[in-house]
């Protein structure tokens, strides 16, 4: 199944009636296949990015089933342009290839005569600030953890988890990390709320664990494509030593790092498990 991942939006650049200029760029997850296009403000439909990658889709060897998008201003253009098409769209921050497409243009569009000058980041979001995580649903206890990289598929491939998210993709194999190299997490023991923890999980779709130490020092889930949730704070100094080691490990696993939710600590009995990654 082909996947390309797209992005549709206004550039630090400008027609020569002084209008925004607009670009369509797609691309599959090796960038094999890329495409670009522009139009000017008023030009920028659906109607228009329908018609523009029907010319992209003319030219691929192997048209996508599904277009994956990371910005939430263009992903409802996106769906509706894509309908006539026939190709799913979905939201994802998981567009690695078109991130480091769109930085790799930066300088293109800097060279450009009708480049504005104006400040620009690809692929920076406006997010909100992080709501706290409901009450029911925090479970009894949680720890940062760690396994190594030789033994994180092995331990959590083969067991019976209800909900288990590890692309192959995000695999250490994958990543080409070291089979010494820890891979950070953070464990969670829910008890009865394990279940309900989980499904609320699922819902969100996790997208990375992220350490903001301050006062007191926090633990950030981020999820979907811009949400943020508060998982707990803590101010004891050897919790936020490990949530250093944490960010540490994290940083050098290439931001690979996992979730776990189980019931206790028995280690019999896994309820979630999502093999995460944080890109930027």
């Amino acid at each position: 199944m082909e996947t390309w991942q797209a992005d549709f939006y206004r550039r630090p650049l400008q027609d020569e009636a002084g209008n925004p200029l607009w670009e369509l760029v797609v691309c599959n997850s090796t960038r094999s296949f890329s495409q670009q296009a522009f139009c000017s403000q008023p030009e920028a439909s659906a109607a228009w990015v329908t018609k523009q990658l029907q010319t992209f889709l003319d030219s691929a060897l192997e048209p996508p089933d599904r277009l994956q998008v990371f910005r939430p201003q263009c992903l409802s253009l996106l769906q509706t342009a894509c309908e006539p098409l026939g190709i799913e769209v979905e939201a994802t921050r998981h567009t690695p290839a078109l991130k480091q497409l769109l930085q790799e243009r930066v300088p293109f569009y800097s060279s450009l005569p009708n480049h504005t000058g104006q400040p620009y980041q690809p692929i920076e979001l406006d997010k909100p600030p992080p709501l706290p995580l409901p009450e029911n649903l925090w479970g009894d206890r949680w720890q940062f953890a760690a396994i190594s990289a030789l033994d994180l598929v092995p331990a959590f491939q083969p067991r019976s988890i209800p909900v288990r998210e590890m692309p192959a993709d995000r695999l250490p194999t994958a990543l080409k990390i070291p089979s010494t190299a820890p891979i950070p997490g953070v464990v969670i023991e829910a008890g009865r709320r394990s279940m309900p923890l989980v499904r609320w999980l699922q819902q969100v779709q996790p997208y990375g664990l992220r350490y903001i130490p301050g006062d007191p020092d926090g633990l950030i889930l981020e999820a979907g494509l811009i949400d943020r949730w508060v998982l707990t704070t803590f101010t004891d100094p050897e919790v936020a030593a490990a949530a250093r080691t944490f960010r540490d490990r994290q940083q050098a696993a290439q931001g690979l790092h996992f979730l776990l939710v189980q019931p206790d600590d028995s280690g019999m009995t896994y309820t979630g498990f999502w093999l995460l990654q944080m890109i930027e």
